[in-house]
């Protein structure tokens, strides 16, 4: 593994890459700084969340700016407003040793004639959201026709949010002659297409495997019922008592209404979602920041650019709708070198999701069994022992009182001291889960009755709502395969372009031969279990 100071980068920013702790490279900082130092050609970068992008592609940058001139050289569009500010502040902390770079931030829900002064003040290097960007350069303010080098910070969570025709618009008023740095986590069919129109013969650099999880994350699940979802995530947080994280949900309705039962329940939780002003976004993630809010209820919109490196948990409250998703969420932990724990909090309609989930992902996720009440409340007290065990004392400041508490203590034993030093902090959770109530998923009447007498093989097919199939359609054509008059059907599910269906296991293997042999409305249909 080389050093941080062996790549060859202009002397401030070196020092300033010194003081910032930069020891040893990133894979993707280690591929990108010198073929982007070195060559004009356009680029597509590859690499996982948290990987130390903005240093692959900011160093080179600062080191290529003219500072004699006050023109945009450099410009940087990312998907939120929070990463705008992450990349600012990091350009800022970079170019410590370089005063005469100038930078500017330019996002939506902030003063936009703040925005506009600082452009016609001058800078080289802007960093900002497709909206805002926009309409910087319709009123001729924001010019960018002599540009060097455009930037697309996380590629694929910006065509996710829909802002693909904000982005045309913007390399539009671009000029034919610059270089173009594509930066994503995942290469989707959308961003093969983004390249091949808008890039010119790109180099390509990949740090780590496309589209799968981070190797230090481990991946869970748990079952229940989508009525006891709250109880699981309260369990999740009580089993954990150093959990920080992000909990996702699909409405900023459910991530409003998830904290505020949290807060009520006495847990240190906030939401963060699309309805709050700059102003509170801002007040959220401060707290958050600071850890004294440990978890934050987030839509994956709100919670785009996020980036903090020590999170330890993230929580799907549900499951995304695309496995992409699921990466660009899980990805928010597990870094910097240190280990992470996706979970995810299912029901039965959601299995079929969570499978489509693990073939993108690469890895199995794995079933856990919920912890119970007196595991909690055994992992909580050895976890407030060992916090007793490490406390410092600093007899100076207490040295006064402690008389007076020896005198007020001494008629208990030591045994006695203890227990009742215990029951104060922990007499909650031993009545909260004095009746530990079952939430692992109950089956319906019909599944349980079934389940006594078949079981079931999960068949997946190549046909879905896409084609028009319904589930009618599918138990016709399953009745119609004639290799047996009994064959139980169970669940079916529906996708865009796939579906899965269980059907009797004891006729798999003619099933399997048979559905190989149709077809559904002229689509040759393919099977496999």
């Amino acid at each position: 593994m080389i050093e941080f100071s062996q790549i060859i980068i202009p002397e401030p920013i070196q020092r300033a890459a010194a003081d910032l702790n930069f020891v040893n490279p990133t894979a993707i900082q280690e591929q990108a700084i010198p073929w982007i130092m070195e060559y004009e050609q356009d680029l597509i970068a590859l690499a996982q969340t948290g990987t130390g992008k903005t240093a692959a592609y900011g160093f080179p940058v600062l080191a290529m700016t003219d500072t004699e001139s006050k023109l945009v050289q450099t410009l940087i569009v990312c998907p939120t407003r929070e990463l705008s500010l992450q990349i600012y502040n990091d350009f800022q902390n970079f170019a410590k040793y370089l005063p005469r770079i100038k930078c500017a931030v330019i996002y939506g829900g902030a003063s936009i004639s703040r925005q506009k002064d600082v452009l016609k003040a001058g800078v080289q290097i802007v960093i900002g959201t497709p909206g805002r960007l926009n309409d910087m350069i319709n009123q001729n303010i924001l010019k960018i026709d002599r540009i060097n080098m455009l930037i697309l910070d996380e590629a694929d969570e910006m065509l996710n949010i829909g802002f693909k025709d904000d982005i045309e618009r913007i390399l539009s008023n671009t000029p034919a002659e610059k270089q173009t740095l594509l930066f994503s986590a995942t290469m989707s069919a959308e961003i093969e297409l983004l390249a091949r129109q808008y890039l010119k013969n790109p180099h390509r650099i990949s740090a780590g495997t496309e589209n799968r999880g981070a190797e230090n994350i481990r991946h869970f699940y748990f079952k229940t019922e989508s009525t006891k979802k709250y109880l699981v995530l309260k369990r999740v947080a009580d089993m954990n008592p150093n959990i920080y994280g992000i909990v996702f949900c699909r409405t900023r309705k459910e991530t409003q209404e998830i904290a505020s039962k949290l807060q009520q329940d006495g847990y240190n939780a906030d939401s963060l979602h699309g309805d709050l002003s700059q102003g509170q976004r801002e007040f959220v993630m401060k707290r958050f920041r600071s850890k004294y809010v440990r978890l934050l209820i987030a839509t994956d919109v709100a919670a785009r650019g996020i980036d903090v490196d020590d999170l330890t948990h993230i929580i799907n409250y549900h499951l995304p709708k695309e496995p992409g998703i699921y990466i660009h969420r899980t990805g928010r932990t597990g870094r910097a070198g240190k280990n992470g724990t996706a979970l995810s909090i299912i029901n039965n309609k959601e299995e079929s999701a969570l499978k489509m989930i693990e073939r993108k992902l690469g890895k199995e996720i794995i079933f856990r069994t919920l912890p119970t009440g007196r595991e909690i409340c055994e992992k909580r007290l050895f976890h407030f022992i060992d916090t007793v065990e490490r406390v410092e004392v600093d007899c100076q400041q207490i040295e006064s009182f402690l008389p007076k508490i020896y005198k007020k203590l001494n008629w208990m034993t030591h045994q006695e001291l203890i227990q009742r030093f215990v029951s104060v902090e922990f007499n909650y959770f031993l009545n909260y889960y004095k009746e530990n109530e079952d939430l692992q998923e109950v089956k319906s009447k019909r599944e349980r009755k079934k389940k006594s007498f078949y079981e079931f093989s999960l068949f997946r097919l190549n046909i879905g709502s896409k084609q028009n199939l319904s589930k009618k359609d599918l138990m016709n054509l399953i009745n119609n395969l004639r290799v047996s008059r009994n064959i139980e059907i169970g669940r079916i599910v529906i996708n865009d372009n796939s579906s899965t269906v269980e059907l009797d296991a004891r006729h798999e293997r003619e099933l399997l031969k048979s559905l190989n042999r149709s077809n559904y409305r002229g689509i040759s249909l393919k099977a496999a279990v």
